[in-house]
């Protein structure tokens, strides 16, 4: 009986242990949907802080359908992580992103408008999905605090009778 408890008690721990660590990796779609905000929210900080608001606001209407694609995602990422604290994860998030990129403003002091024009010009000029999107994001190095590493790539893996018939071979 001993043996069976510890092989139950070893199979629980590996089914409770292997989804939470499987969770706090970013997916690729999340990947792709944390740089889209990323890039929204600096551009929201550019227009507040650079008086472009015309420009955030063209920029919105053109990406509507991908941004709300994107928050979608990164909010079901803190619900997958964090179960009932999601929300709080996510709301805090938003802010340590927008406090991130406004730090980058007053690093560059005099700079950052200067220096962050160009971005409205090329955002409003890249195809409107979110690849395209995130890709600028990227090439561009907008800041974002929050960086877990990648899911692992799972490769498939030959049926069990192909493994089982090549070893008898």
């Amino acid at each position: 009986m001993t043996k069976i408890r510890t092989i139950l008690a070893g199979a629980l721990a590996l089914a409770v242990s292997s989804p939470v660590a499987a969770q706090t990796c970013l997916q690729p779609a999340e990947q792709t949907a944390f740089s889209v905000r990323a890039l929204q929210s600096q551009l929201m900080v550019v227009a507040l802080s650079c008086g472009q608001h015309d420009h955030y606001n063209a920029f919105v209407t053109r990406n509507q359908r991908e941004l709300g694609q994107a928050y979608r995602q990164v909010a079901a990422h803190f619900r997958r992580v964090h179960g009932a604290g999601g929300q709080r994860q996510l709301d805090q998030f938003i802010t340590t992103l927008a406090n991130a990129q406004s730090q980058e403003g007053i690093r560059q002091g005099s700079h950052f408008c200067q220096n962050a024009a160009p971005l409205f010009q090329q955002a409003l000029a890249a195809k409107p999905d979110l690849a395209g999107l995130a890709a600028l994001s990227s090439g561009q190095a907008v800041p974002n605090p929050y960086s877990p590493a990648a899911c692992p790539v799972r490769t498939a893996q030959a049926p069990r009778q192909t493994q089982v018939a090549a070893a008898t071979r």
